[in-house]
């Protein structure tokens, strides 16, 4: 008999995430913070009954604003871009450190309660070593950068351009690599930042193996106003100051020409949907199924509270399978694509070995419970048009609980929740909203 594995996950239903859309019944063990057997009677030193639950990789979430959690329910009923020179920029202004930390830890309850493991995040201008805090004492994985802003906004959010690069540099030197972190780049979008700054975030991310992180073609007065700047589409301006490549990531893509789709899929450069921002800014549907088909690399994101207004990653694959089919037929997007791209394609996006639940992949995983909300039928579609986050019974981390029952690890959710109301009082007092 195999010697015990460190920890067993024992009877699950294993939604495996492949290409196949694959569904096995087998145990599942871990060692060293990766899957290493999948099969019958397996044995570990911990074991964890799963028998009538089912095991899915952790969702991977590729767009996200940590630093605006404090901020739900504060920018309703407004576009992309009064929303952010009225509400957003002017609250994330009036941050200190200690609400930036409370903001972030808001965020990261709610995730890796409902399963979300990992995740591509855009700090504001300040504070930023406050949400890489908060995520290293969760074990949430995270990928985040500073908002890197040199244009003058009405908020008075931004800064000169050695300042903003120096200050990134200093981040991504202090955070990049350490345990679950990882720098990203995070020029805030095109109408924010001078060329000079779009290129030497390019060169410097590059100089130190991170990720960029951006916004592009969100919103069709945004994409005006790139042209008014520029004389260039959005996504066309960015490929000419070296933002374009698998290693940079474009927020929404919403308001593509028919050459920017062709670019995209040429460079390998990545999509990251958000299906509930797009529709609730009313910026519009991203043609997710064209561009699939044209080869483009799609994976999901959530966006910000105030313009979601939740962090549910349940909620952001039902949509972005529900608003294709009125344009494209009840086919246009399955479940077990959608699954897909919240778990292994949000992995390739970062370039995380994790995803799929496969021997040698990262031990990210959620454990669900589908008798908390019944179903006979197929399991890919119960989670994508079925679930919400009460379905997860708990969310692991490298093969560490992060999370039960709505609850992640430590966290006191009526003394969070005090933190909140002060520190909420503080920034709209400074803020004058």
């Amino acid at each position: 008999m195999q010697r015990p594995w460190p920890l067993v996950f024992k009877g699950a239903r294993l939604l495996v995430c492949d290409e196949a859309g694959s569904v096995v019944d087998a145990d599942l063990a871990v060692q060293g913070g990766r899957i290493v057997a999948i099969g019958a009677e397996l044995h570990g030193q911990h074991e964890v009954d799963c028998r009538g639950r089912w095991i899915v990789p952790g969702f991977v979430q590729t767009h996200l604003h940590l630093v605006q959690t404090l901020f739900r329910g504060l920018a309703d009923d407004l576009v992309l871009l009064d929303w952010l020179r009225t509400r957003i920029w002017p609250l994330e202004r009036a941050h200190d450190v200690d609400s930036t930390a409370v903001s972030a830890r808001l965020g990261i309850q709610e995730l890796l309660a409902g399963g979300t493991t990992t995740i591509l995040d855009m700090a504001t201008v300040a504070h930023t070593d406050a949400v890489f805090e908060a995520a290293s004492a969760s074990g949430l994985r995270l990928y985040c950068g500073k908002a890197q802003m040199d244009r003058h906004n009405e908020a008075g959010l931004s800064e000169d351009t050695d300042t903003s690069m120096r200050s990134a540099n200093d981040l991504a030197d202090r955070w990049h690599g350490r345990g679950n972190l990882r720098y990203a780049y995070a020029p805030r979008f095109v109408p924010s930042c001078t060329d000079v700054l779009l290129r030497a975030t390019g060169e410097a991310a590059r100089a130190r193996g991170c990720l960029v992180h951006t916004h592009s073609s969100e919103n069709v007065d945004e994409v005006a106003l790139v042209r008014a700047l520029t004389g260039r589409d959005n996504v066309e301006h960015l490929d000419a100051v070296g933002l374009s490549g698998p290693d940079v990531l474009l927020a929404h893509c919403i308001h593509l020409t028919d050459a920017e789709v062709g670019l995209l899929s040429r460079t390998g450069t990545r999509v990251l949907h958000c299906p509930s921002s797009n529709l609730k800014l009313a910026s519009g549907v991203a043609q997710v199924p064209e561009l699939l088909a044209r080869g483009v690399h799609v994976s999901i994101g959530a966006d910000g509270a105030p313009c979601n207004n939740r962090l549910d990653a349940f909620a952001e694959m039902r949509l972005a399978a529900l608003v294709q089919k009125p344009r494209l037929g009840a086919t246009a997007m399955d479940a077990r694509t959608v699954l897909g791209l919240m778990t292994r394609e949000g992995a390739r996006a970062l370039g995380l070995d994790a995803g799929v639940l496969e021997v040698g992949r990262l031990a990210d995983l959620v454990v669900l419970d589908p008798r908390r909300a019944w179903t006979g039928g197929d399991p890919y579609s119960a989670v994508v048009y079925q679930f919400d986050s009460r379905a997860v019974a708990s969310t692991w981390i490298g093969g560490v609980q992060v999370a039960a029952d709505g609850v992640a690890t430590g966290v006191d959710l009526g003394a969070l929740a005090d933190e909140a109301d002060a520190a909420l009082a503080r920034v709209r007092a400074r803020a004058g909203l």
